[in-house]
């Protein structure tokens, strides 16, 4: 039958050896494969994964040991088959995404030729060119239509750091961007018009939304901003829509603990509405990130463990055919063996050294490919190079539902740019020059319409305004509702409530002894009930809220639970219940700072209560607003309440000073120096007169 013989294939890929245990029963053994074979063959493969999830649960509870399986095969997840048609002009995208590349890489070569030692990376995008245009060309959308027709903010884009000459490059073609801008990349603080070196909202506040080069903040910050989206709209703050949050990182970045550390949250909330994209190039600033092992294999793993949604696309469809011919399951053995320092090598040398290293170990596998020349196989890509495979990968993730998505996508750093630019090679990240040789192959390569001498000097390729290139570009962002390039600075304006709300504070304590925390719990539930800016506040409790005294709030306002609750969970030795509902504005999380920098158009506050390490008696309350059309961790009017004081001797009373200046600040806490310092509320001690 046929699934019984993709079955024994598979089973001689992975290695699984008939010694690692001696059946007692062939017989039986067989009737049960039989079954499940038939099964496959008959009905829908969910129910041969119903069968086989109901049998696995019932031997985990006769306690059966079943070991854990968080791996699949080193191939696509989409099959060939299940593959849809590409909807673009795939050979018109192919020739933007080429200009793209040219000047991307020569506004970096270029400048430094002229500015030896400014820097700047031209391997990673490079490397994920590709991903980035798809992206651009079919999912990115500049806006959305909410159920009431009304325009929304469209979807969110966290890109990586040293990938943005490129997207640089696009804002150029896009004329969101001028020449002078980029003939003055890192130099945008000269007075003329530049480009910073990184994403940076500080330093170019109409462009960016989100600063992202520190390895390992994307990821954590994209998980709080579709978790923050998902509690906007619960509370009716925004509208809902099918928005997307999308990260895209680099493979060595995931190492960092802040890129891993929140991903159970991702799947615990079920934000569907979150998609990162790893660029696994294999390679990070000081070799292989896995020489001896497979980042991909690990990141699934993780990933797969975590509640995610894993796709990988590891292969182009030039692999395709290979796959097809191969009968016996000797290509994937292959690929499982091989371990990613022996990937780059593969790729650093020619089409023969791939043939006589990769193919030529196994006799069958050397005969698959006896018909093709050298240069086809050199030819052959990894999947992140392949519009097709990761068109299909972007539409299964914004398809799926119910978890969050990771793309693997397997590509080569400093694609296309020759030995000089480090094309998989080691030194790729630290390339910033090509030399004449490397700059001619590089516009032959790509068919791009340059001069060898134009090309020796790294001159920009700047097509006509209206070529069927920059008219297809405008077309594609028109049908995905605008631009995403771009960062507006507007908002809903807010009342801040006067003096007369805190009277109670101002009054002082009337020879009464108060404590600080009673004071500051008094302080937030006046502004939870401010009917101008009350359902605005949003409490951030790193589970100690309690402690604050703040356990009769839960009653009033509820905690945010984005599943709701089915029951009223009460704590036996406490005697309100914590509220558990969608539309509770309590949110808590032990790691505040990442939630702080989710931002709306709608203003909100972000209330962030922490004990003070230096003082045991020290409670703080920080209330962040922002001003963002599109959820950005750039300049925006900052408010910030803060109530403390250290152990308060008996006697004091407690009196207020309000510093009623505003002040224009940055609304993440990333990096906290370029943070002005914000108008406060401050609780003092005095003593009683």
């Amino acid at each position: 039958m046929q699934a019984k013989a993709i079955i024994e294939e598979q089973l001689k890929t992975d290695g699984i050896s008939p010694t690692d245990y001696q059946d007692p029963d062939p017989h039986e053994t067989s009737e049960w494969l039989e079954a499940l074979d038939q099964i496959l063959d008959d009905d829908d493969p969910r129910r041969a994964s119903y069968l086989i999830k109901e049998l696995t649960d019932r031997a985990r509870y006769a306690g059966t040991d079943i070991p854990a399986i968080f791996n699949t095969p080193y191939c696509n997840t989409i099959k060939v088959n299940e593959e849809r048609a590409y909807p673009g002009d795939i050979e018109m995208e192919r020739r933007i995404k080429s200009i793209i590349r040219w000047n991307a890489m020569a506004m970096v070569v270029g400048q430094n030729k002229k500015d030896p030692g400014i820097g700047g990376h031209i391997a990673t995008y490079a490397s994920v060119a590709t991903l980035m245009e798809v992206g651009f060309n079919h999912f990115f959308r500049g806006s959305i239509a909410d159920a009431a027709g009304e325009s929304q903010p469209g979807d969110f884009i966290y890109f990586q750091g040293h990938a943005s000459p490129g997207i640089y490059s696009r804002a150029f073609l896009e004329g969101r961007l001028t020449l002078q801008h980029l003939e003055n990349f890192r130099h945008e603080l000269r007075g003329e018009p530049g480009l910073s070196s990184y994403p940076h909202p500080w330093l170019m506040p109409d462009f960016w939304r989100f600063p992202t080069v520190s390895m390992g903040l994307a990821s954590l910050n994209a998980i709080y901003q579709a978790r923050f989206m998902r509690y906007l709209e619960n509370r009716d703050l925004i509208s809902a829509t099918d928005r997307k949050v999308w990260a895209f990182l680099g493979d060595g970045e995931m190492d960092e603990p802040e890129s891993m550390g929140s991903i159970t949250l991702a799947s615990r909330e079920k934000l569907e509405n979150l998609i990162f994209v790893i660029n696994c190039n294999l390679q990070r600033l000081d070799g292989p990130v896995r020489g001896n092992g497979k980042i991909v294999n690990e990141l699934e793993a993780a990933f797969r463990g975590a509640g995610w949604n894993v796709i990988k696309v590891l292969w182009g469809r030039t692999w395709d055919p290979l796959f097809a011919k191969d009968k016996t399951g000797i290509l994937l053995k292959r690929m499982e063996e091989c371990v990613d320092g022996e990937y780059q090598s593969f790729r650093a040398k020619d089409g023969k050294f791939l043939r006589d290293k990769f193919f030529g170990k196994y006799p069958e596998l050397a005969e698959l490919v006896e018909d093709m020349t050298d240069d086809q196989l050199w030819a052959l890509r990894r999947g992140g190079h392949d519009s097709i495979k990761v068109y299909n990968a972007y539409r299964r993730a914004v398809e799926t539902t119910g978890k969050p998505t990771v793309i693997l996508a397997k590509t080569i750093k400093g694609y296309g740019l020759g030995p000089s630019g480090g094309e998989g090679r080691n030194l790729a990240h630290q390339s910033k020059k090509l030399d004449d040789e490397d700059l001619v192959n590089f516009i032959k390569r790509f068919n791009l319409p340059i001069s060898e001498e134009d090309a020796k000097k790294a001159k920009f390729y700047i097509p006509e305004k209206n070529s069927p290139e920059a008219i297809y570009m405008q077309q594609r962002r028109d049908a995905l509702g605008g631009n995403t390039l771009v960062r507006e600075q507007k908002s809903e304006k807010l009342e801040t409530p006067g003096l007369e709300l805190f009277k109670e504070q101002t009054d002082g304590s009337q020879g009464r002894e108060v404590s600080t925390t009673m004071a500051f719990v008094r302080i937030l539930t006046s502004l939870l009930k401010d009917s101008n800016i009350g359902k605005r506040i949003v409490p951030i409790i790193p589970d100690e809220a309690r402690t604050f005294g703040m356990e009769s709030l839960f009653r009033q306002v509820g905690i945010y639970a984005s599943q709701g609750s089915s029951i009223n969970r009460t704590i036996p030795t406490c005697s309100s219940s914590t509220r558990n509902r969608r539309t509770g504005r309590f949110w808590r999380k032990a790691l505040p700072k990442p939630a702080r920098c989710a931002h709306s158009r709608r203003p909100v506050r972000h209330t962030r209560t922490t004990a003070s390490r230096w003082f045991p008696s020290t409670s703080i309350i920080r209330c962040l607003g922002s001003s963002e059309s599109a959820i950005s961790s750039g300049r925006s009017p900052i408010h910030e309440a803060r109530a403390s004081s250290a152990a308060r001797p008996r006697g004091e009373r407690l009196s207020m000073e309000r510093d009623c200046s505003i002040r224009t600040g940055i609304a993440t806490c990333w990096p906290a120096p370029f943070r002005p310092a914000p108008p406060t509320i401050r609780l003092m001690l005095t003593k009683s007169r």
